[in-house]
């Protein structure tokens, strides 16, 4: 399978893309990665699915991270506004004008806030990979998840978040262990794309998300579009799995405001579903677009 990269022009800065796959009439597939600051890289698992669809597989690093630009000393610049301005770059520059979109994590955020803030052209179909609707419902139920860790680690997270010392080693400790229960497990044999070293953007992350899941308090901690869902009119597919970030009372939300919208529920997985079931993601993506342009 062909596999071409390259970078488009991004204002001063530049922003890395990779394809999977050849340009036809059936319309791409455009992956937005989580974070702010993951990289592209787990979604190389899912390069299978421009062979069994047919259809070209766009990625992208997005502004700092990975290959793209990463202008820490400006943290000022990682905010929605820029990463939607990056997005529209990227599709004018590809000719990326009739697109099927998927977003996880944050990426599903940026796609949402994509489709209900400038209503563009062009937009398939939405798949919204164990993502949110709400940064306070969000908050809400990893806190609850948190409950569920040993009562030490508790401790040292409800530690950490009043005194805002996030460097702590207790804190540090009980924080990988409950994204190892609910994002994925590192420590486990992953594909070589997820466990290859990357330029991971924590300036980003950090800025406009905050110093860990749970706690929103960078630029995005007002993000709350549950009731903008309504807006969307394409048709949509939100995945998650049982054990995730994005827990089955975020899921049923997002698919609750947005009508005609299916969800499936991948038993066992955690915030990468994609990547723990790839040939099942693969399988169900593959049947999704079928039918579509």
């Amino acid at each position: 399978m062909e596999i071409r990269e390259g970078y488009v022009p991004f204002g001063k800065f530049k922003t890395y893309y990779r394809l999977a796959g050849r340009r036809n009439d059936k319309a791409p597939l455009v992956l937005l990665h989580g974070g702010p600051g993951s990289t592209h890289n787990y979604f190389e698992v899912l390069d299978a699915l421009a062979e069994r669809s047919g259809r070209q597989i766009v990625m992208y690093d997005q502004l700092g991270c990975g290959k793209s630009s990463i202008p820490d000393e400006q943290p000022e610049l990682y905010t929605k506004e820029n990463w939607v301005k990056e997005l529209e770059n990227l599709r004018e520059r590809l000719h990326l004008y009739d697109i099927h979109l998927l977003g996880q994590s944050w990426g599903g955020m940026l796609a949402l806030i994509y489709l209900c803030d400038y209503h563009p052209q062009g937009i398939q179909s939405l798949i919204l990979s164990s993502t949110l609707s709400s940064a306070k419902l969000w908050s809400k139920e990893l806190h609850r998840l948190i409950k569920y860790l040993p009562i030490e680690e508790q401790a040292a997270i409800h530690r950490a978040e009043l005194t805002h010392n996030f460097q702590d080693p207790a804190y540090k400790r009980a924080n990988q262990h409950f994204m190892n229960e609910h994002a994925i497990d590192m420590t486990k044999t992953c594909p070589e794309c997820v466990m290859r070293e990357k330029i991971g953007g924590t300036v980003a992350y950090e800025t406009a998300w905050g110093p860990n899941e749970y706690t929103p308090e960078g630029n995005l901690h007002d993000y709350e579009y549950t009731e903008k869902l309504a807006k969307i009119k394409v048709p949509t597919l939100i995945t998650s799995g049982t054990d995730d970030l994005c827990t089955p009372y975020v899921a049923k939300t997002m698919q609750d405001h947005i009508a005609g919208s299916q969800w499936q529920l991948f038993e066992g997985c955690g915030h990468m579903s994609f990547v723990e079931q790839t040939e099942k993601y693969v399988d169900l993506l593959s049947k999704w677009l079928k039918d579509k342009k």
